[in-house]
């Protein structure tokens, strides 16, 4: 009998140990899964951050090409625009080497208001150019009208080329609707490169802040 009952005892313990290491291995089993579907997410998350980045900087060097390539436009845009004006300075002194001086006149602050950075022709200037144009069409021979556009020294050099160039055209444009065709007009702009008085003044830059308008045979 005590036989008997000491093998059931053994049986019994060996049922209760093998279940017992069931459930271990069922929660390690879990755990093992867990923790591998966390690190599949880490993965999963990082190659998402890695993509994101790799957009930015794309976006980010298509942004800079893009700004790149709009500098290397302007840049060819003002090397023609100096090319044009020079190639006016060359027209207007070989006119200039023909033909005599028969007439004058410069619009300056002092006399028709070409205040800082104006462009538009002064209210005071049409009577001074209505005059200039009853004068052209007085002549019984063939002359030409050569507009320099002037300004001050602030502002950048190339700046201060195109602000010329702008005050010149307006004036050829008030000549051009009274009546003097446009192929008797020369524009040129010498910006601030030929002042006629200081620039460290206000009466100075004033002065220089001018068109002068020549009319020539």
């Amino acid at each position: 009998m005590r036989s008997g009952r000491s093998g059931l005892v053994a049986i019994g313990v060996a049922l209760a140990l093998f279940a017992s290491t069931g459930c271990v291995s069922k929660k390690l089993f879990r755990k093992n899964v867990e923790e591998t579907d966390q690190r599949v997410s880490d993965v999963e998350t990082g190659v998402e951050t890695n993509e994101r980045r790799i957009r930015d900087l794309k976006e980010e060097t298509d942004s800079r090409l893009a700004a790149v390539d709009s500098k290397a436009d302007r840049a060819t845009e003002i090397g023609q625009g100096a090319m044009t004006r020079a190639d006016q300075a060359s027209v207007l002194a070989d006119k200039a080497i023909r033909g005599k001086l028969l007439y004058e006149v410069t619009l300056s602050n002092d006399k028709v208001k070409f205040s800082f950075d104006q462009t538009s022709i002064p209210a005071d200037a049409a009577a001074v150019l209505d005059d200039l144009i009853a004068k052209v069409k007085s002549y019984n021979k063939a002359v030409y009208v050569e507009i320099e556009g002037h300004t001050d020294n602030t502002g950048t050099e190339q700046y201060n080329l195109t602000l010329g160039e702008q005050r010149a055209m307006a004036v050829r444009n008030y000549l051009f609707e009274g009546g003097i065709p446009l192929h008797a007009i020369n524009v040129i702009s010498r910006g601030e490169q030929a002042p006629v008085a200081d620039n460290k003044t206000a009466d100075g830059r004033a002065q220089n802040r001018r068109v002068v308008v020549k009319v020539l045979e």
